[in-house]
């Protein structure tokens, strides 16, 4: 009934809102003291820096900041020298036209010509869709019996989790020297497409990467992608089935049955496209 579906789309909307006020929370308390502590680390070095070089002023030093400040913002770390390895040899490239197709976006490289940035409209405008059907058509699965689907998707769970979240990050320590907490969370940052750019693999300059690191590391983001998709998926399908249930027991009235066409949950670009896949999955 239309009272059940508005039930279930205000306890969707409040849980959703809560789910917002809790991370916020959460991150302040968090984030905010070790933010401010940083901030206040990074000006008494300013100050001593000062002291120890008084032949340059506070202008000076502050110039040469929003230089090291551009150079990051063009893809260029500060710490590197000539010799550092180029961001945009042929694995690099691959790994950043990765990065475009799957919409995880680092930030911590973008294209600086007018070329290379009208290319890169047009090539995600090819390169998105594409990759979504890809991802679906890995997704698809035929019918089968209830039992059988329960063993694919244990055997999903566990498999794809080793593949793509324990075992690469273990990689990752040992190539980037990282704590594999770290390497968890950018694996998990970046296969989920959140991508905020404060890991990203093969940017060390004091490192030597063998040539195809970030190339592997871009073929593991695709199948991880995939993986990680679905699995996100079926989560939602879990949270709609559960608040629906919520919700026909709040209303008065219930619904002889789903309607015949409803809405996925939005997850982002890379998993609003695989409901053909889920329609072959029932949570009872």
């Amino acid at each position: 009934s239309k009272r059940a579906l508005v039930s279930w789309m205000g306890l969707l909307f409040l849980g959703h809102f809560m789910y917002l006020l809790v991370g916020a929370t959460v991150f302040q308390m968090l984030e905010r003291d070790a933010e401010n502590q940083n901030r206040q680390n990074f000006q008494l070095q300013k100050l001593r820096f000062l002291m120890n070089y008084s032949c340059l002023d506070g202008p000076s030093l502050e110039t040469f900041v929003k230089v090291i400040l551009q150079a990051w913002e063009k893809g260029i770390n500060p710490s590197g020298n000539s010799t550092s390895p180029s961001n945009w040899d042929f694995s690099s490239s691959f790994f950043f036209a990765g990065t475009v197709v799957t919409t995880i976006g680092y930030g911590n490289l973008s294209p600086s010509t007018v070329s290379g940035q009208v290319f890169c409209v047009f090539y995600a405008l090819c390169g998105i869709p594409l990759n979504l059907a890809f991802l679906n058509h890995l997704g698809l699965r035929g019918a089968r019996p209830r039992s059988t689907v329960a063993l694919l998707v244990a055997s999903f769970l566990v498999l794809g989790t080793v593949l793509f979240l324990v075992l690469p990050p273990v990689l990752f320590s040992y190539a980037e020297g990282w704590t594999y907490g770290e390497s968890f969370y950018y694996a998990f940052i970046t296969l989920s497409t959140i991508g905020f750019g404060d890991y990203v693999v093969g940017t060390d300059p004091q490192k030597h990467y063998i040539y195809i690191y970030r190339s592997l590391a871009g073929v593991w983001i695709v199948f991880g992608l995939a993986w990680l998709a679905l699995l996100l998926n079926l989560l939602a399908r879990v949270m709609e089935h559960t608040f629906k249930l919520k919700s026909a027991a709040l209303g008065p009235g219930d619904q002889e049955g789903p309607p015949s066409k409803r809405e996925e949950p939005h997850l982002g670009a890379t998993a609003a496209l695989h409901h053909r896949s889920e329609e072959t999955i029932t949570i009872q």
